[in-house]
């Protein structure tokens, strides 16, 4: 792919993302809350890693509960992107969205904004929801699509134990809760793996737990319908 501008005019050339017909999806809980297993390959992981590290990120943090804003503390790099936002939706997400409608409409593609977010040790993201954003042309999101760029790996065994190399994540869970503050699911980062949860006015409050070994690194854009 051709290399796209970034953060103070820096280059980086974008990973080749391979087609995968065959994506298994997993819901949580009956809610609008879904992953993908291996939505991107170990390679293609680490590829957008390398990309966005040479990119550079800038740090991202907020005036806090007290102010009514979210507490939040991790590094983001922001880029807009169409071609790289088509590539990632063709790969397979617009199959799995094909029979997903949300009043009558259809999901048509993703945000061009595509955002990366690295969170070191300590950083975390505090409880909030996730807003719609009105793209224009009759088009509005309605998901959230977090790709986990780092994690334990997807062949780990089914009893949650983790990699335990030194390159290992630790914390870093994304949990969500119900209108009763209570947990309804954490979803551990597994490296290449997709998490999808609706977002707007149905949108479940969540918050992205303190990494506490290694850096969490992830893709985020939105699906928009129409």
């Amino acid at each position: 792919m051709a290399p796209k501008r970034g953060r103070e005019g820096k280059k980086s050339t974008w990973p080749t993302i391979k087609s995968k017909p065959d994506l298994k999806t997993t819901h949580l809980k009956e809610t609008h809350l879904f992953t993908v297993q291996n939505f991107f390959t170990t390679a293609e992981s680490k590829a957008f890693v390398e990309a966005a590290e040479s990119l550079g990120f800038a740090h991202q943090g907020s005036l806090g509960p007290a102010k009514g804003e979210a507490y939040r503390d991790n590094d983001r790099i922001s880029v807009s992107d169409p071609i790289l936002a088509e590539t990632i939706w063709e790969s397979g997400l617009k199959r799995i969205f094909s029979d997903i409608k949300i009043r009558g409409k259809v999901a048509v593609g993703l945000n061009p904004n595509i955002r990366f977010y690295r969170y070191k040790v300590g950083q975390r993201f505090g409880r909030h929801i996730d807003e719609s954003v009105d793209l224009g042309e009759g088009r509005r999101t309605h998901y959230t699509l977090l790709i986990y760029l780092s994690g334990s790996k997807a062949n780990d065994d089914s009893s949650g134990n983790r990699d335990s190399s030194t390159q290992s994540l630790v914390g870093g869970e994304t949990v969500f809760y119900d209108d009763r503050r209570a947990v309804v699911a954490e979803v551990a980062p597994v490296e290449g793996m997709a998490l999808l949860h609706i977002h707007g006015d149905k949108c479940m409050l969540h918050e992205a737990r303190a990494v506490t070994k290694n850096v969490k690194y992830i893709l985020r854009s939105d699906v928009a319908f129409a």
